[in-house]
């Protein structure tokens, strides 16, 4: 442990004023605005949120990944890839119609099955999703072109 003495003082104190007087510039923007950089609490090893319970993952999936709500400053949701939904008096029936233009990263379109299975997948591995899925009359979950075509195939 060093002693403190007027000279040590003396450095110390004329450090402190010198980093004091080196004018502060502001931090600069990125050049692309639409460019988030930031530091994560720990590497990215698993990028499924269904598979892990680390935060890293589940923040990257909600910065990667979109859901059918979304939940904002105030823990109300908001459609985010729903277009129109509406719910049954009895709240136990809930009809999405997905947003126009909705895409996958190689451009083929987001399709209500592509939804249903990510749910149902979710409902499988997630314990408030099985606790949702048993918690509900009937669960059944179909898009409308499986409603269809299943009615075609009876009446055949």
């Amino acid at each position: 442990m060093t002693r403190l003495t007027r000279r040590y003082f003396g450095k110390a104190a004329a450090a402190a004023a010198l980093a004091a007087s080196v004018p502060q510039s502001p931090a600069r923007a990125a050049d692309d605005k639409k460019t988030l950089r930031f530091i994560a609490q720990s590497d990215l090893r698993v990028l499924d949120p269904l598979w892990t319970t680390a935060y890293i993952t589940r923040n990257h999936g909600y910065c990667v990944f979109d859901t059918l709500f979304a939940i904002d400053a105030e823990f109300a949701p908001h459609p985010q890839m729903v277009g129109e939904f509406s719910i049954s008096p009895d709240k136990l029936t809930y009809q999405f119609k997905l947003r126009d233009g909705l895409g996958f990263h190689d451009g083929s379109p987001v399709r209500g099955a592509d939804c249903v299975a990510s749910v149902k997948r979710w409902m499988a591995r997630d314990s408030h999703g099985r606790w949702r899925w048993c918690s509900t009359r009937s669960s059944r979950m179909a898009t409308k072109a499986s409603r269809s075509s299943s009615r075609s195939r009876s009446r055949s």
